[in-house]
């Protein structure tokens, strides 16, 4: 894994020293992603420099440094990535007569575009990626990025230049290229807990989308806020695609090509030459990896379980089914002083605001898991795949027992499960949720029963989707003045022909919560730690091929996953996967009342807030109140409001 940064224009008005040394002070700021080599490489007839930070994983010897030039002179590429059948393509180039002097991946990428051109080279691979190419015959300059977004690139233009990097921190060294806060993304960080593509929070600066790239030519520049990308593959075609084509063959045969297709996903992802593991939580997702990891490699397998000091029950489950598959298994307690330790870390690896209190597991997770080795496997893409979120599962059944009753009653009901005293929360939760029989508990059943309070007037299906994934359902109300730049519906609706909500729902988690907030959270805290994590479940080939699944393969007794959970059944006996799962609690409402409250309240400060000038101070300080006196409620509103203050801070101190 690696960091890209580069810099195009501005001739005239910075000296080529002055360029080269805020692309210097852009790399080290990018050091974490690549920490073992660096380099830079300019075109001083265009005004172009190339910046690269490396993480050595494939060819370690100099032939695989980056910047790195074709063989004919022509293209000149930094990427950030791995491409896991450069082998095939390399043996293709090679029939072709092309010579290559190392065994880098970045060599194959690099003289697969000389050949067959950016498109063509685009839709045969498969890989994690987001790179930028220099063409110096037609003086363009093109980025792309990976299908499902797992590799991230910022780029914009300000004041004549146009810059780009895998990070926003590095872009704020650049001439130029200074914070300005953009307010109506503000909005959708506040409502989502992320931004979303393209939006970022700083003004002028885009996310290339997921499966799209972008060519620039240097007598386009001045571009405006952000040039028109172009798609080469979209999860919208893909889900398409599958839907006109439903799988209609028996459950046994889907779940043999379900375990074919993972099973090369995974071998693919075991190439490296630095030592690999895997996470193991022992739920299915991880499970299921390791198992296949297993099952195709030719030597051992390292797994590895991080948990809660002195809550050891995961860590149990997991080394079951770590000594059943014969893995070489890390057990790694995290003490609850360790977790706190990194949140104020956050803002920094966490360049954007970014909501999701699992970041700190889960960084806390890839730093433990570096000590021991460079390139890790994980389960990520499960639950967006074969509908494992609760919110899926829920939403469906939620939704089909309220959609007869008229909306005045689920109001009036609405209402008066508002008013139902804690103490008779759970029992009210347990007869409206129906738990299945030895399924795990609902957490805090009170929270969830207003969360149920607030569904129950939705208008559609849709709509309490919408609310569902929203932590701020009036973002309006704390940041006045403007309206969101970003409308799930209007800016990735669900194709016309799905007809069924939970359809659009799985839809919906993939093009927006998937790219822009797990994946963001896993690529920031693993290379936070300079660890590469790769994720078989998000291999294109079987995102194509779950969408063609009907529902019914997914969902089955109300439980997500359950055609994954067939393919688990052929590695690992049911009984060792088939528990309640706890996860990696971070206990962020009962920090903010104890070890973290004089922290919080100055960030919640009613005049730091109202002098900042980004928010009306009376909502956040009335949900403050209450999360103070113990009112059940999700902490989610209050720590995205502390996590954007935070970013803050870091930022105009220029420490993010």
């Amino acid at each position: 894994m690696c960091g890209i940064v580069g810099f195009l224009g501005g001739e005239g008005r910075f000296s080529p020293d002055e360029i080269g040394d805020r692309v210097g002070q852009a790399i080290a700021r990018l050091r974490h992603r690549g920490p073992d080599d660096q380099g830079s490489w300019t075109d001083p007839a265009a005004g172009l420099t190339l910046g690269h930070t490396r993480l050595a994983v494939l060819d370690l010897s100099p032939a695989g440094a980056q910047p790195m030039s074709s063989a004919d002179g022509r293209f000149t590429l930094v990427y950030n990535g791995e491409i896991y059948n450069f082998r095939e393509l390399r043996q293709e180039l090679e029939a072709g007569g092309h010579p290559f002097r190392g065994h880098s991946d970045t060599e194959v990428l690099l003289e697969a575009i000389a050949r067959w051109g950016i498109r063509p080279t685009l839709d045969r691979l498969n890989g994690m990626f987001a790179f930028a190419l220099w063409d110096r015959a037609d003086r363009t300059l093109t980025l792309a990025r990976d299908r499902m977004g797992e590799k991230p690139l910022y780029y914009g233009s300000r004041g004549g230049c146009f810059a780009f990097a895998s990070e926003l921190k590095a872009l704020r060294v650049l001439p130029g290229f200074d914070l300005r806060i953009r307010r109506d993304a503000l909005l959708s960080f506040l409502r989502f807990g992320y931004v979303p593509a393209p939006l970022t929070i700083d003004e002028g600066i885009a996310k290339l989308p997921p499966g799209h790239y972008v060519s620039i030519p240097v007598d386009r520049l001045p571009l405006g806020e952000a040039s028109d990308s172009t798609p080469y593959w979209t999860v919208r075609d893909a889900a398409v695609r599958g839907a006109a084509a439903r799988f209609n063959g028996r459950p046994e045969e889907a779940v043999e090509r379900i375990d074919e297709l993972l099973r090369d996903a995974v071998r693919l992802r075991l190439e490296a030459d630095v030592p690999l593991g895997a996470f193991l939580s022992g739920g299915v997702d991880s499970s299921v990896i390791v198992a296949l990891m297993r099952a195709v490699s030719s030597s051992g397998v390292r797994s590895f379980t991080v948990g809660h000091e002195g809550e050891d029950s995961e860590a149990r489950d997991a080394a079951a089914i770590a000594r059943h598959l014969g893995t070489d298994h890390t057990e790694i307690h995290v003490t609850a002083d360790e977790a706190l330790g990194a949140i104020p870390r956050l803002p920094y690896h966490f360049d954007e605001p970014f909501g999701d209190p699992s970041m700190v597991p889960t960084l806390l997770i890839s730093e433990t898991v570096r000590r021991h080795v460079t390139v890790a496997l994980s389960g990520d893409g499960g639950d967006e795949l074969f509908a494992g979120y609760d919110r899926i599962v829920w939403g469906r059944r939620i939704w089909n027992r309220i959609r007869t009753l008229p909306r005045p009653l689920r109001s009036l009901a609405a209402a008066v499960l508002e008013a139902v005293p804690p103490g008779a929360a759970a029992w009210a939760a347990r007869a409206m949720l129906s738990p299945r029989p030895g399924g795990r508990e609902l957490p805090d059943l009170a929270v969830k029963l207003r969360k149920l309070a607030s569904l129950l007037p939705s208008e559609s299906a849709d709509a309490m989707y919408f609310d569902l994934v929203s932590a701020w359902k009036e973002p309006a109300r704390l940041v006045t003045g403007t309206e969101e730049a970003f409308d799930l519906r209007r800016d990735r609706p669900a194709p016309d022909g799905f007809t069924d909500a939970t359809d659009r729902m799985l839809y919906w988690d993939m093009v927006t919560a998937l790219p822009d907030q797990m994946l963001v959270k896993v690529d920031r805290a693993s290379m936070a730690a300079s660890l590469e994590v790769r994720v078989p479940l998000l291999d294109h080939r079987l995102v194509e091929f779950a969408w063609s699944l009907p529902l019914d393969l997914k969902i089955r007794e109300n439980r997500g996953k359950w055609i994954l959970r067939q393919v688990l059944d052929r590695y690992v006996p049911r009984a060792l996967v088939d528990r309640p799962k706890t996860g990696f609690r971070v206990p962020l409402g009962e920090w903010l009342r104890g070890p973290m409250r004089d922290w919080a309240e100055a960030l919640l400060a009613e005049n730091r807030l109202r002098s900042e000038g980004f928010f009306n101070p009376a909502p956040i300080r009335a949900l403050w109140a209450d999360h103070l006196r113990g009112r059940p409620a999700d902490v989610t509103p209050l720590w995205s409001v502390l996590m954007f203050e935070a970013w803050l801070e870091a930022a105009r101190s220029g420490r993010s």
